[in-house]
């Protein structure tokens, strides 16, 4: 926020706000840290409502926001399934909606074996051995798992945000 944009009384309220008091009726547009400061309280007072909010916490499940990824290590499967995201015309915020999902699916482990449904691997296909459909290396090798569960999430959910706001409501995708 630009300090010159900011009406002093405005910006008097912010700092009261922020302190919780009356003694910054003298803040003017040149005070900029003390508005920064005023507005980051503002905003994480409004954020933490926003937490408590059942309808607002229900919303965020349902827009299938999912925590941001950070940019991965060469070579990982992150890496791959990044590539192949942006491959297909994703951005970042399916990327973060994608790594959440295999997060919780699998820990991204290319032999993740869920003994109770038969489920294998990052995507938890099941049966796993429908991931030959994307190449005869699927036990094994990261981008064929990825490549086959992309497209099983466009064919299903369009996005990983979609399968990511499912698996929150279900419990699975």
């Amino acid at each position: 926020m630009l300090a010159a944009a900011i009406d002093p009384s405005v910006a008097a309220e912010m700092v009261r706000q922020a302190n919780g008091s009356a003694s910054a009726s003298s803040a003017t547009n040149g005070d900029l840290q003390t508005i920064a400061v005023a507005d980051n309280a503002t905003n994480a007072a409004a954020d933490n409502r926003e937490s408590r909010d059942p309808f607002t916490v229900s919303k965020i499940m349902t827009s299938g926001r999912a925590p941001a990824a950070g940019v991965p290590d060469a070579g990982t499967a992150q890496a791959i399934a990044r590539d192949l995201l942006s491959a297909r015309g994703f951005g970042d915020d399916q990327y973060s909606c994608l790594v959440s999902l295999w997060n919780k699916e699998s820990h991204w482990n290319v032999a993740a074996h869920n003994v109770g449904s038969g489920a294998y691997g990052i995507p938890q296909a099941l049966p796993g051995s429908k991931m030959a459909s994307a190449g005869a290396d699927w036990e094994t090798n990261p981008a064929t798992q990825i490549t086959w569960g992309l497209g099983y999430i466009t064919s299903r959910y369009q996005t990983p945000c979609g399968a990511w706001a499912s698996s929150q409501e279900r419990g699975w995708y």
